[in-house]
Formats: C-alpha cells, structure tokens, sequence
C-alpha cells in the first residue's frame, strides 16, 4: 500500500525556517487554512503552524555542534490520533497514507493532540478544530500544476534541497532509494507508531584549518582582500595594478 511521507535531511539543513514560512503561506489560503495568528507582531505572538523547526547547541565550547530539527505530522503507519477521536475526525487515506481531519466533525476535544507524541497537532482558538500537515493534499494532485511543482510546498521551497517527498513503499522512488543509502530513521521508533517520515542522519566532519588557511588566503583569491580588511581595519584597498600581490600578503597577521 503506498505511503507518502517526506524524508528530511538533517546534514543539509541550515534551520533557514524557509519550509514552515512558505508551509504558511501556502495553506493558509488552501484548502485546508486558514492557519489563524495572534498577536503576531506584539511580545508574544502565537499561531498555527504545520511545519516547525527546532535548534538545538550541543557540547561544550569550544566543541560545539548546532542541530536543526524540522517536524510536522508524521503521518504514522500506525496513528494513534485516529483510533481515539470520537468522532472519526482525524483519519488516515488507504489510498496514500496521508493522515487528515475532517474540520466538520472535528469537535476540539484535543484527544488527538494528548495522544501524539510528537506534539505535531495544533489546535485553532479561531476555528475551534486541530489542525496539521496534509502533504500539501491540496498540491500533490492537482493536474493543472506541472507534475515537477505537484510537491509539497516545503519541499519546493527548501533553499539547501534537505527535504524529499514520494511513496516510502515504492522501492523505484527517491525517498525509499535515500532511506536505505543513507540509514534514514524515524523519531521514538520505540513508541510502536511506526511514522511514515524519515530522516537521513547528520554526518561530522572535521576540517583542517591550516589547510583552509593555505587555499583561501592567496593574493590570488577573490576573498583574499576580505579577509585583510578583517584583519587589518585600518588597511586602504588598492587594486592589484596599484600593489603587487607580494605587498598583500605581507599585510597579514
């Protein structure tokens, strides 16, 4: 059975919030929006959101690491937020695997939000029903798009290309391909609610600063006369036809 899910890659992401911006905007004039605001410009603004992005320092100065972590619904495999609402609201697609809520028979009980231990519903004061990612439902099949836009709007719009959607049970697709090359995982796999979205792991590196130092501090380096103002404020550029490159290096540290 097909599940489409997103697999988010946490060694590309930079935390630019771009994918929960541009989530905003979309559906809170889609089909599914509006997503209400409160207070938005004051001391302590509030809202819906579908997609947050969490940070996170780790470590101790002068070995620390910063970690971005991107989450909205899951979409589980095996929901727990639909077996307990009383009214059959919130349900899961067989036909994609996409887990939704029927704002009609939603009554706000929060039984939804209480069971998901991911904290990704979001209840609306203004609307008085929960709310949460839909995989952009409302872009994935529509046939006036061009089959390249029919993504999630997170997807589309993440500047470092760390998000990936498609059927995780498709064994010819991206995503199912990338979790397996890369060990994706899947948040508290112990909970038993097996989620649909995945993500690939961070991966450390390590570089040598003296080599660094060696390539991108040459006369010759476009960056070269960057980093010797940075060192030396007082220093008056000159182009290259005024001093040779000898007299540049000469000015560092």
């Amino acid at each position: 059975m097909p599940q489409f899910a997103l697999v988010i890659d946490l060694n590309t992401c930079v935390g630019c919030h771009a994918c929960a911006t541009n989530c905003k905007e979309w559906n809170t004039q889609a089909a599914f929006g509006p997503l209400s605001d409160f207070d938005p410009f004051g001391r302590a603004p509030e809202g819906v959101w579908y997609n947050r992005v969490f940070t996170y320092e780790m470590g101790e100065f002068p070995e620390t690491q910063v970690f971005h972590l991107p989450k909205s619904c899951l979409h589980c495999q095996d929901a727990p937020c639909v077996p307990v609402c009383p009214t059959g609201a919130s349900y899961k697609r067989e036909q994609d695997g996409i887990v939704l809520v029927n704002y009609d028979d939603c009554i706000g009980c929060k039984l939804c939000a209480w069971s998901c231990p991911y904290g990704c519903r979001e209840y609306d004061e203004v609307d008085k029903v929960m709310k949460k990612c839909t995989l952009c439902i409302d872009r994935i099949y529509d046939e006036t798009l061009p089959p390249e836009h029919r993504k999630p709007a997170c997807v589309l719009t993440c500047p470092a290309r760390a998000r990936f959607f498609g059927d995780i049970e498709d064994p010819n697709s991206e995503v199912y391909k990338l979790i397996k090359k890369r060990q994706g995982f899947v948040l508290f796999p112990d909970m038993g609610t097996n989620p649909a979205n995945h993500y690939l792991p961070r991966q450390e590196t390590t570089i040598n600063l003296e080599e660094y130092e060696k390539h991108i501090l040459k006369p010759d380096n476009p960056l070269f006369l960057e980093v010797l103002r940075r060192h030396k404020p007082g220093f008056a550029s000159k182009s290259k036809q005024e001093q040779p490159q000898e007299h540049y290096a000469e000015q560092l540290p």
